[in-house]
């Protein structure tokens, strides 16, 4: 079995921690469909680009998806009504001049990945399809921007609330020196289940009065752990997270193909996850990344067709790290 310590890396100080700010935790949080905009003006590809013209100057948009009867067919942007115009060709129908290669996003997913889409592809927009494959509806950079300021407004009253009320509990876990272990079964493919386990023990650590820094790069190094497992695994595998006084350690294993080669599996971008996964917005490759940098330590080791042990640990202050 090989293995890979992380040694160089100095533990994260509060500074840096304050830096993962509730905006990205939020972005983990929500999903694509508590921000994207649900009434979708759509185009058919029958019409003309010349009435497709009416539409973008009467509705004010610059794009639009191409569907029927809930079928997403493409996209039909700016770019494409420039070129139907420049070529002269405005009686031509929408099918002639849409982009049938659609990028898009899943109801269900998290705000995160929508933004690692939009990084990767640069596209202006991504119609959003729901577990049948169905247009449900558009984002824009514009939805998830006014997607996470609703949501800042919305829960800045109960995060306070939540943490008043909890300020006393940990202490009573220090009092008698105990361990508070979660554990978590991941299924693989499990994608409509994907930062559930990441998502509950956050939540517990708030309710034990964790800071929300503290809280954070938790949840943010679970989720990458949980949705490699959901990504890269045969059958699934485990999460399981101790909370002590003055750790919290965080394991991913399973019993999967394994990583061929770690340290390559350590570079941003680099990614193992088939194409269909890659089509839905996953396995971008910055998991590990984004994990390496929340925790102070991480332990990867890893055997071919035997599985992989992901190990994290976050150091903790009790005088700083909870209320």
């Amino acid at each position: 079995m090989s293995a890979n310590m992380f040694s160089d890396k100095p533990a994260v100080t509060d500074d840096e921690a304050a830096k993962i700010t509730r905006v990205e935790e939020l972005a983990y949080e929500l999903s694509v469909g508590e921000v994207m905009t649900s009434k979708v003006f759509s185009l058919r590809p029958n019409q003309t680009m010349r009435e497709a013209l009416d539409e973008f100057k009467q509705h004010r948009i610059s794009g639009a998806p191409v569907e029927v009867d809930g079928k997403l067919l493409g996209i039909l942007s700016i770019e494409d009504m420039i070129r139907s115009l420049r070529d002269g060709r405005i009686d031509l129908t929408v099918a002639d001049y849409m982009t049938a290669d659609v990028i898009t996003a899943r109801k269900e997913d998290p705000v995160i990945e929508a933004l690692k889409l939009f990084v990767k592809s640069r596209v202006g927009r991504l119609p959003v399809l729901d577990s049948d494959d169905k247009l449900v509806g558009i984002l824009t950079k514009s939805d998830i921007t006014n997607g996470l300021l609703k949501a800042l407004q919305n829960d800045y009253e109960a995060e306070e609330l939540i943490r008043y009320r909890a300020s006393h509990l940990f202490e009573d876990i220090v009092s008698d020196r105990s361990t508070l272990t979660l554990r978590y079964n991941v299924k693989r493919n499990d994608f409509s289940h994907g930062g559930a386990a990441s998502n509950n023990i956050k939540k517990a650590l708030l309710r034990l009065g964790a800071t929300p820094q503290i809280a954070r790069r938790c949840g943010i190094a679970v989720y990458e752990a949980e949705m490699n497992l959901i990504i890269h695994t045969n059958h699934g595998g485990v999460l399981r997270v101790e909370i002590e006084p003055d750790r919290i350690t965080m394991e991913a294993y399973d019993d999967g193909p394994g990583i061929p080669d770690i340290s390559l599996a350590m570079q941003p971008g680099y990614s193992t996850a088939p194409q269909e996964i890659r089509e839905k917005g996953f396995g971008a490759g910055m998991g590990l990344v984004n994990i390496k940098s929340c925790v102070d330590e991480m332990n990867l080791a890893s055997s071919l067709d035997r599985g992989t042990n992901l190990y994290m640990v976050m150091h903790l202050d009790k005088t700083r790290h909870f209320s």
